[in-house]
This record gives C-alpha cells, sequence and structure tokens, in this order.
C-alpha cells in the first residue's frame, strides 16, 4: 500500500472516534421516562454553567455541568416540580445559577447596570465630542482701539493717494 492510501484508512478509522468523542460528553445517564426528561433537559437549558457563565449546563462540558444536570435528573426523577428543582438550585448557588434571574432588590444591577452603563457612555460622548467642538478662547471681534482706528485711517488713506495718483 502506499503511504496515501494508508493516511486515508486512518483517517477514515479516526473520524468515528472523534465525533464519538466529540458527542460522549453528553452521554450521561438518561432517565427512563421520557417526559422525566425532557422535563430535566427543559430546566437544564434556564441554569447556568457556572465555571462557562455565558452556557446553559445542557450545552457545557464542564465537570460542574455535568453534576448540575445530574442534580437536576434526580430532582426530575424523584418527582419534585420544576419550580422546586430550580429553588434547590438558586438556594444553593444563588440566583446567578439562573440564566434568566427573576427582578429583585438583590438582581437588579443585573438588569439596570447595563442600561447605566450604556447612559453613562452616551453622557461622557456627549460631552467629549461638545468639548471637542468648542473653540480655544478667541478675543471676540468688537471695537477697535484707538491706535488700530489710526493705523487703518493711515492704510485707507495712502491708499486713496495711490488710487489717486493713478487717475
Amino acid at each position: 500500500m502506499t503511504t496515501g492510501v494508508r493516511s486515508f484508512i486512518l483517517a477514515l478509522l479516526f473520524v468515528p472516534m472523534i465525533l464519538l468523542s466529540a458527542s460522549a460528553v453528553f452521554l450521561e445517564e438518561r432517565l427512563d421516562d421520557p417526559e422525566q426528561e425532557e422535563r430535566a433537559r427543559e430546566i437544564s437549558e434556564g441554569i447556568r454553567c457556572l465555571v462557562c457563565q455565558n452556557q446553559s449546563i445542557l450545552d457545557s462540558n464542564a465537570d460542574l455541568a455535568k453534576d448540575l444536570r445530574q442534580i437536576v435528573r434526580e430532582r426530575v426523577a424523584l418527582g419534585e416540580s420544576n419550580d422546586k428543582v430550580r429553588e434547590f438550585l438558586v438556594t444553593r448557588y444563588g440566583d446567578w445559577v439562573l440564566l434568566d434571574p427573576p427582578f429583585k432588590l438583590r438582581t437588579v444591577f443585573l438588569w439596570l447596570g447595563p442600561v447605566l452603563i450604556f447612559i453613562i457612555g452616551a453622557i461622557a460622548a456627549i460631552v467629549f465630542l461638545r468639548g471637542r467642538n468648542r473653540q480655544p478662547d478667541a478675543e471676540e471681534p468688537g471695537e477697535l482701539t484707538p491706535a488700530e482706528e489710526a493705523r487703518l485711517k493711515n492704510l485707507l488713506d495712502s491708499e486713496s493717494d495711490i488710487s489717486g495718483h493713478k487717475s
């Protein structure tokens, strides 16, 4: 066999192993009851991975996310309602564990923080741009001083003398 054919065969053997290892992240124990499994998945979609922070525990492959998915499945298997399972996780990890935390005094900054930051940034940008458009403090054009008036008169007189000689 040539090296090209040998490499191709090896690649064909490794592709299934790579695909299996990628999907092995979520090959956990599943609940026998499909309805309970669906509930567990629904709950898991709304729980934040405390390691990844921007993913749900259903999407994360972190060890803590796997543990939390297992806790959710155990609680669902025990017959707890979706709210009870969420309440258990919030009691244990705080409102931060929810991807959609409730609006209350303890979470007000989570909800209003981005709006406040935007408003402060907009005000800062306006102040900055207004400051850039101002001209440096120059003297306002106004009345001529007596010395300037005399000089202007001399210039105008000399100019009229020049133009008067040409005529």
